[in-house]
């Protein structure tokens, strides 16, 4: 438990709510922490217990003990339709689309911010999980990015879990992306070699700058289709994982100056332009085009069955959203 403090409010911020104010004072702490904190008495204004949206006069003195404690979270079973690739027993294959988180996050602590993950969707499809991920993330064994869409592999049972966990670890399970990046990418095949740890400026994105928590990443890649467009060159290539760090593939491709279409974290522009005159044959405005995701896809799974020891190949071709990207891209 942190050891109380005070703050004295100043003339200037006379007319702040109370939650807000303590979240420019508190710089590691969200304002829905602030919130919960507030609600659970562990904030007093004069002396007195308050609401968070108290408006300030300037001049109190607020006294703040303890840490705000959010109710533990479990993930709830909900209809969200899934794409089942492959299941059995033990396992199941899940192509998740863009825009679905895996699980809800260990700072989440309301229904709001805990629902429409595929935590829940499978809850909701399944009649059992693996225990093993906890109950935040039952059945989880490996993830994808929010905003990246594919395959990933789901546990029925601790057993499943344990054996898919050392395969992952032991890198015997083949991951292939498809993956839309800016520019014309040299080489028709290539490896990215380069440790990937937590950039220490903004904590949200990962480096290749060495870091005292770097890991180990290996990516290789070949082109699939080369790109000329009226809003640039890009590359479209199949990338192949040994590892699979946080962000790896994104982090990787910026590294060599190819950042992902879509991917506005490591450099890919949120919105492409194009030249007015290759649109002259068209009438309506088509000089802009926004994906609104990464273009980054998990494509293939390929492993040994770690109960049955039947070998797997399962894929997913490209969501429609990214292959109508693409086709909007060359101006078809």
């Amino acid at each position: 438990m942190s050891p109380p403090r005070t703050i004295d409010v100043p003339v200037e911020a006379r007319g702040q709510r109370l939650d807000a104010f303590l979240t420019t004072q508190l710089e590691t702490v969200s304002r829905s922490r602030v919130q919960l904190l507030i609600e659970q008495g562990g904030v007093q204004v004069d002396g007195e217990g308050e609401k968070p949206s108290l408006k300030l006069s300037g001049g109190e003195r607020i006294t703040i003990s303890g840490d705000p404690h959010p109710a533990p979270l479990k993930a709830v079973p909900e209809a969200i339709p899934l794409d089942v690739i492959y299941e059995d027993d033990d396992l199941a294959v899940v192509n998740k689309p863009a825009g679905m988180m895996v699980h809800a996050g260990s700072g989440a602590y309301d229904d709001a911010r805990s629902r429409g993950t595929l935590v829940n969707a499978l809850l909701h499809r399944f009649a059992t999980l693996s225990s093993a991920g906890g109950e935040l993330r039952p059945g989880i064994v490996h993830r994808l990015d929010r905003n990246t869409s594919g395959l990933i592999v789901v546990a029925k049972n601790d057993r499943a879990h344990a054996a898919l966990g050392t395969m992952f670890a032991n890198r015997r399970v083949g991951k292939t992306y498809l993956a839309l990046v800016h520019g014309a990418v040299a080489r028709d095949q290539g490896t990215v070699s380069a440790a990937v740890s937590r950039d220490r400026v903004r904590r949200t994105r990962m480096t290749t700058r060495a870091g005292a928590d770097a890991r180990a990443a290996v990516s290789h890649y070949e082109v699939v289709q080369r790109l000329a467009t009226p809003f640039g060159k890009f590359t479209l290539l199949r990338v192949r994982i040994e590892t699979g760090r946080t962000h790896q593939i994104r982090v990787h491709m910026a590294s060599i100056g190819h950042p992902v279409v879509g991917d506005t974290l490591y450099g890919g522009a949120a919105q492409l332009t194009g030249k007015p005159a290759q649109f002259a044959h068209r009438k309506q405005n088509a000089e802009q085009l926004k994906l609104g995701r990464n273009f980054l896809h998990a494509a293939r799974l390929e492993f040994t069955h770690p109960l049955t020891g039947m070998a797997l190949r399962l894929e997913a071709p490209l969501p429609a959203e990214l292959t109508d990207f693409l086709h909007r891209l060359e101006g078809v």
